[in-house]
């Protein structure tokens, strides 16, 4: 016979109120109330982001300009991708992704030259930021400019050393994960599928 399979209820699953906890630098914490289907209401968290955005860097020879920066979350240095939020939640993500690659990298690119790579939410659980990355492989040299309070080394790495990292748990920051892993993947399938794919995320 076959196995049942136990309905889902996560329709059932709505929440009812929202409170403000703590407002921070970039992000806004909550205690939401979630009336879950047998009627009681647990207390989750929620943190409100207003999204950010990222860059893969690709110089003419190939290789990914990365950024290597200390992250006080795990107590360490990250290597990564270029990143940063966006400066409201109306700013369009292209515009906060060309602006992280200038500021961080010192390298610059024509807007119609990125070109969309994925996007994600980087904690679903709790949180709300989404991350839109793009490919910029047309870069042009231009001035780094952080921030007052920034620091950070920026290096060229081949793609394969940073999967042969990414596998060996050295990289372990999401977005830098997933934009790696997708690059590469992208370029395996040729230049006609890559160009097919970035255009269908550009409409």
């Amino acid at each position: 016979m076959p196995a049942t399979i136990r309905q889902s209820s996560m329709e059932e699953i709505k929440r009812i109120s929202r409170t403000p906890v703590h407002k921070g630098t970039i992000l806004t914490m909550y205690e939401d109330g979630i009336q879950m289907p047998d009627g009681t209401v647990q207390k989750w968290d929620f943190l409100e982001h207003k999204g950010a955005a990222a860059v893969v860097p690709v110089l003419p020879d190939g290789r990914i300009l990365m950024v290597r920066q200390f992250r006080n979350a795990i107590d360490r240095i990250s290597l990564e991708i270029p990143a940063g939020c966006k400066d409201s939640n109306e700013e369009a993500g292209i515009d906060a992704a060309l602006r992280e690659l200038e500021e961080e990298t010192g390298y610059t690119s024509r807007k119609e030259d990125l070109k969309p790579l994925i996007k994600l939410v980087a904690a679903i659980a709790f949180c709300n930021e989404t991350i839109d990355i793009f490919v910029a492989d047309r870069l042009t040299k231009s001035h780094q400019h952080l921030d007052e309070y920034e620091f950070l080394d920026v290096e060229a790495c081949e793609p394969e050393t940073l999967v042969k990292m990414i596998y060996e748990g050295r990289i372990q920051d999401s977005k830098t994960v997933a934009a790696i892993m997708s690059y590469v993947n992208l370029n395996k399938a040729g230049s006609k599928e890559r160009d097919s794919l970035c255009q269908k995320r550009r409409s």
